[in-house]
């Protein structure tokens, strides 16, 4: 198994920390896919995680609803619940578009000229599933952390995890993908250039592409 979708280095990060992007990223990317058992002997050996990060990344990942736990049965990945698709995105759309504007108004010129370089990579995505995702992962999570609100970047986080398993789980019927996500490229340009209040309704209008995209195929 690999992850595909952790844009953080691991240099500086706790065995927990890692153990919970490791298996997080497994989830988003369907690698363990809705309903798979998520059996600590296996994936313990397979992946180099100890007991004990393991199980605390286990219970992480059942507050954000990606694992169930069952008494005396075991752990899960979720079941994903696609008519659940819309209360996510109603949530979504709020917070992408503040987020994007607090980006705009608070990200440090360190931050920009990162946000650049992701620009130009998102102005040309074309390829393979994984680097389309990825551009678009590395994307949202930057304008997360551009916020310096570690209250709602955590709040985005949760929800963007949710609508990207439901995307891995559609790619392969979803239209113009390289196009959705080259949205990016404008969305970057309003916030590098702080116009916050358009980088909030781009923000906003990605997250309802991307809902009636889904919408269409189901």
């Amino acid at each position: 198994m690999s992850a595909g979708v952790n844009s953080r280095s691991g240099d500086n990060l706790s065995q927990a920390e890692r153990a919970y992007l490791t298996l997080r990223d497994l989830i988003l990317t369907l690698q363990l896919p809705p309903g798979a058992p998520v059996q600590e002997e296996p994936l313990t050996t397979e992946l180099g995680i100890g007991r004990t990060p393991f199980r605390e990344a286990v219970k992480r990942l059942e507050a954000e609803s990606l694992v169930a736990i069952y008494p005396r049965r075991g752990s899960f990945v979720t079941e994903v619940n696609i008519t659940d698709h819309a209360l996510i995105a109603d949530v979504r759309r709020r917070l992408e578009g503040h987020a994007a504007r607090r980006a705009a108004e608070r990200a440090s010129e360190a931050e920009r000229s990162e946000l650049d370089q992701l620009r130009l990579l998102a102005k040309d995505v074309s390829g393979e599933q994984a680097v389309i995702m990825d551009v678009d992962t590395r994307v949202h999570r930057a304008i997360y952390r551009c916020t310096h609100n570690r209250y709602l970047e955590g709040t985005l986080n949760h929800y963007y995890n949710l609508a990207l398993r439901i995307w891995y789980l559609f790619f392969d019927r979803l239209p113009d993908v390289s196009d959705h996500v080259g949205e990016h490229a404008e969305l970057l340009k309003a916030v590098i250039a702080a116009d916050a209040d358009r980088a909030d309704r781009i923000a906003v209008a990605h997250v309802d592409h991307f809902e009636q995209a889904i919408r269409q195929v189901l």
